[in-house]
């Protein structure tokens, strides 16, 4: 996973635009961008689709959270029609998550959107023992900042301001604290393509190995945010073979510089994201 591209569930040509995207899931949103009074028309479609032929790209559906009393009519349509896999929107802790687990028929991934109400801020160390089904942590600032009654997200430059900024690193740190992908937030100006890369690049950079989005423009640029580059590719092998050479050693030096375990482990990762990339493309 490195893009999850949003399509409201109701929209039959938007599901289709989404389909034909490079997006690796696409996530039909049964939430908030379906207006109540078009719930069940939401999930009829969404299951329609589900059930026809096709593997990629991933087909995930946001089911409505707990607090909306839909959540088991939204599963109920939605498990027979076979997707890959659920977001649950504003969990509040790991316990949501094993709820959910045990709402369902059958053990489906799970992608928990962790920050999106103020209680769940506090119990994002609670995921690591929340259940084998969870892949993923993502985090909301829209939500949350509705919750806190902030005016906006951002300041005039465009920057997460500090209870957001704090809210992401939450969810980076939980993610890895519980083994499963740290997901960055969606970018809302969609237009704004050097802004999304700007934003991409610093997610990549800090450990994120996907971001959600809105609209299939944002696809190509997630996508190759966080795809290892040729370049970090063959620096990352030259560390592994560094090691090799020398008898795997606690710590080598290579072209001036010192590598010890932690930047061998980095590079292992960074390898093993791009074989998967490469075999899937």
């Amino acid at each position: 996973m490195r893009s999850l591209l949003f399509v409201p569930g109701d929209s039959e040509r938007k599901i289709a635009k989404a389909l034909k995207s490079d997006a690796d899931v696409v996530i039909f949103d049964l939430e908030d961008a379906v207006a109540p009074d078009r719930k069940q028309a939401a999930r009829e479609l969404t299951a329609e689709v589900l059930s026809s032929p096709g593997k990629r790209p991933q087909r995930f559906v946001r089911i409505n959270p707990f607090s909306s009393g839909l959540s088991q009519q939204d599963l109920d349509h939605i498990e027979p029609a076979n997707p890959h896999g659920i977001m649950q929107p504003k969990t509040e802790s790991g316990e949501d998550v094993l709820t959910l687990a045990r709402m369902m028929n059958a053990p489906l991934p799970i992608i928990a959107i962790a920050t999106e109400t103020a209680r769940s801020m506090f119990n994002l160390g609670s995921y690591n023992d929340a259940s084998p089904s969870l892949i993923g942590l993502a985090w909301g600032a829209e939500d949350l900042s509705n919750e806190l009654g902030a005016t906006t997200s951002r300041d005039t430059d465009g920057e997460l301001t500090s209870p957001y900024r704090l809210a992401r690193n939450l969810c980076l740190i939980g993610a890895r604290a519980a083994d499963v992908e740290p997901i960055d937030t969606v970018y809302v100006n969609f237009r704004d393509h050097d802004g999304l890369r700007d934003e991409c690049a610093a997610a990549a950079r800090d450990g994120f190995t996907a971001k959600m989005a809105i609209h299939p423009d944002q696809i190509a640029i997630i996508n190759e945010a966080f795809t290892p580059s040729s370049q970090a590719i063959a620096h990352a092998s030259r560390i592994v073979e560094a090691f090799a050479m020398s008898g795997d050693p606690g710590v080598i030096s290579l072209d001036g510089a010192m590598y010890d375990i932690p930047h061998l482990k980095r590079a292992e990762k960074l390898l093993a994201r791009a074989r998967v990339y490469a075999k899937d493309g």
